[in-house]
């Protein structure tokens, strides 16, 4: 089975910001990322267990950079041709506009962004 990345449905879209979700695609939601440089999750993830995306993922990064912060303290910077793999207990901070495809189980990849939807909204309203 394949797709083509235009076939995946948009899920948000801003200024620099397009993210394209792909649920049970073979038990995996597959995404493909657009975001600018700044996109800090941090904020968006507060109110989870340990305030940090508990969804493993998986992928590899097309274009630019983004610093993954994790809940023990050790840091990595993902970049450019960097096959990459997200264990639980993350956030994430995009220092050079980004684009990457991920792939995450579904359920945890659900949580985790019905989360930061409700978040983002908590921002809209003030």
């Amino acid at each position: 089975m394949k797709i083509n990345k235009n076939d995946v449905p948009v899920t948000m879209e801003a200024p620099g910001t397009v993210m394209r979700a792909l649920p049970d695609y073979g038990g995996m939601t597959v995404c493909f990322n657009e975001l600018p440089k700044g996109t800090d999750f941090t904020p968006l993830l507060k109110g989870l267990t340990n305030d940090s995306c508990h969804c493993p993922h998986w992928g590899y990064v097309l274009e630019g950079a983004m610093l993954i912060k994790y809940d023990d303290g050790t840091e990595e910077l993902l970049e450019i041709g960097d096959v990459f793999y997200l264990p639980a207990g993350h956030t994430a901070i995009v220092q050079k506009d980004i684009k990457f495809i991920d792939f995450n189980p579904s359920k945890e990849f659900d949580e985790v962004i019905s989360h930061v939807g409700k978040k983002m909204a908590e921002q809209d309203d003030n």
